[in-house]
């Protein structure tokens, strides 16, 4: 049976290059909403997270109707770091939009999800987006496209890929750049001819493979999954299956297909169909739904492994249990536990040496994503510095490499050359255009810990740089990641701008005046290599005599303030980054007799 109705599609893209509202404009042309109706921006991206940065960090379900065709979208991320996203929701699709930048072509993230696609034989129609923009090159961006699928050994047939231009922004579409259109219509009349219809058995037993998971304040978690054989209707005899076993025997209490970004509630559905179920509480990602009498068990999602872990462990501060709500390990051990549940590429052990646990995931964002997302929801606890996992081979360890594409004025990139190859980065291509300068590199992971300050800072924040997991590799030996010690506070206090005044000689400080610290919390960066252990508590001595003229100013230069993922990785291995619903603080784990004695001399 081909159920020549539906169409299900996932659009896949480098970060920024439109996909979230390319979906907007496909949803509102396709007579989805009133025309007096208010409808937010980047609809898709529903998390807080997700419209602050700007980014798509978990993939989402939509569907709208066209030409009495029901067409699902799947809006997957274009951070390499969500690859796990990606893959889990691949197998949902039977065919992707790939969009690319009419300007950039296709960047370092896009191949990553591209070749999962072409891995699973997908077919791909190619929409080269912000043709309006004036630096644009849809000529080239094209050759670029067909390039890079070439190099991933992609079939003839997917190679001869059909061509859409747009402007997303615009909500405009046209297959000929000569032939301007007023509409989306192209991309939806080529998703109709080209995106084959699925095809199954709908009098088989039922299979349905959960790749998502979701959850309704009404019903509970869902399972999202395609139909590929047999059909479903509620009351319906069900069964959970995983690795051959049948885990868990239910009916179908609720059965939803997707309207826009929301669900609706049907009452049957049958092969291609994508639906999300409801009624059963312990489903997972991979699992099979199947018929209890005749079950058949279907091959589960492979993920590729995590390449980067942290420790997290409770809070044992000075200040800690203050600002949290959720602070001991039974309860952190629960939350990583329920993050399991929709996050297939997160891995987490109990720590063996201390209380607490390892971390592992695709990059820095995946993991502090998790952990902003964590202190939001009222969770303290305490973050190691990220470490990359070896494996061995042959008896040799060996190390993840990352693929590195920076974009950078050519007057920085002489620097960003030189400092690259303080951190091991094997230069393998440069190209000039115009006035910037494109350098690729092949970099151990452990070498871009930490990096995007330092490059932010050398390319005075106009630089470009873009990353995506290569290989394993040989190790590369010792990396110093940071040339700078840090200032400590020797005993706790409120910072006073004196003390402060007289400490930004020494290096740049992380706070301002009037800020209460604990012994042993680190307040700034020392300007020398070496630790620096300070009082920022001590004031200035006063006396019955006043010299002639006024007191000095106190002028103190602003401090420098850094994201979530700087911190981690500025860090190093005896120093930790206390996370609470409040504040964000970085200390050492011990501070040395030797060290208090000194300060107290200073």
């Amino acid at each position: 049976m081909k159920n020549n109705a539906v169409r299900n599609i996932a659009i896949i893209a480098h970060v920024d290059h439109g996909k979230t509202t390319l979906v907007d404009q496909l949803f509102k042309q396709s007579g989805m909403w009133r025309d007096n109706q208010v409808v937010e921006e980047r609809l898709m991206d529903s998390m807080d997270l997700e419209k602050e940065r700007g980014i798509t960090i978990k993939s989402k379900n939509g569907a709208c109707i066209y030409k009495d065709h029901q067409i699902n979208i799947i809006d997957t991320p274009g951070h390499a770091d969500f690859g796990g996203e990606v893959e889990r929701v691949l197998k949902m699709a039977d065919g992707a939009l790939f969009l690319v930048d009419a300007a950039e072509g296709p960047m370092p993230q896009s191949y990553f999800v591209l070749k999962k696609a072409i891995a699973l034989n997908l077919p791909i129609i190619v929409i080269v987006n912000k043709i309006d923009k004036p630096a644009a090159r849809p000529d080239w961006a094209i050759d670029q496209v067909f390039d890079l699928m070439a190099s991933l050994n992609a079939p003839d047939d997917i190679l001869d890929f059909p061509v859409v231009y747009a402007s997303a922004k615009e909500g405009t579409a046209t297959l000929s750049l000569e032939t301007p259109n007023e509409d989306m219509s192209p991309i939806l009349d080529q998703v109709i001819t080209t995106i084959p219809a699925p095809e199954g058995d709908d009098t088989a037993p039922l299979e349905l493979l959960i790749s998502a998971i979701s959850y309704s304040q009404f019903v509970g978690q869902l399972g999202i999954g395609k139909i590929t054989a047999g059909s479903l209707k509620l009351n319906q005899p069900i069964a959970i299956a995983l690795n051959g076993e049948i885990i868990e025997k239910s009916r179908l209490v609720k059965l939803f297909m997707f309207d826009s970004n929301a669900q609706k509630e049907v009452e049957n559905a049958t092969i291609g169909d994508i639906v999300a179920i409801a009624g059963l509480k312990d489903i997972r990602v991979g699992q099979t739904i199947t018929d209890p009498e005749k079950p058949v068990f279907l091959e589960g999602i492979a993920i590729d492994p995590p390449t980067i872990s942290v420790n997290i462990i409770p809070n044992d501060s000075p200040f800690a249990g203050k600002e949290g709500d959720f602070v001991t390990s039974n309860q952190i051990r629960d939350r990583l536990q329920k993050e399991l549940l929709t996050d297939v590429a997160l891995h987490i052990e109990e720590l063996t040496t201390e209380t607490g646990f390892k971390v592992s995931g695709r990059g820095e964002l995946h993991l502090s994503i998790l952990i902003e997302k964590m202190r939001r929801e009222g969770y303290e606890f305490q973050v190691s510095r990220p470490t990359v996992l070896y494996q061995e081979k042959e008896g040799q360890r060996q190390e993840p490499y990352e693929q590195l594409t920076i974009d950078v004025a050519d007057e920085f990139s002489g620097k960003v050359i030189e400092t690259l190859g303080t951190r091991k980065g094997q230069l393998e291509e440069m190209n000039q255009d115009g006035d910037r300068t494109r350098i690729r590199y092949k970099i151990p992971t452990r070498g871009l810990l930490g990096y995007q300050s330092e490059f932010m800072t050398i390319t005075k924040g106009l630089g470009v740089m873009n990353y995506v997991f290569d290989e394993y590799g040989p190790y590369a030996g010792d990396i110093k990641s940071r040339k700078n010690g840090v200032l400590i506070s020797t005993e706790p206090c409120n910072t006073i701008a004196f003390a402060l005044f007289n400490l930004q000689e020494r290096g740049k400080l992380f706070m301002g005046p009037g800020e209460t610290v604990y012994e042993g919390q680190i307040i700034g960066e020392h300007s020398r290599e070496n630790d620096l252990v300070v009082n920022p508590g001590k004031g200035k001595k006063l006396t019955n005599m006043r010299a002639s003229g006024s007191d000095e100013n106190v002028v103190l230069t602003p401090p420098t303030l850094m994201s979530l993922e700087q911190i981690i990785s500025y860090i190093t291995k005896d120093e930790l980054v206390e996370i609470t619903p409040k504040s964000i603080r970085i200390r050492k784990r011990l501070l040395k007799e030797s060290e208090r004695k000194r300060a107290k001399q200073l």
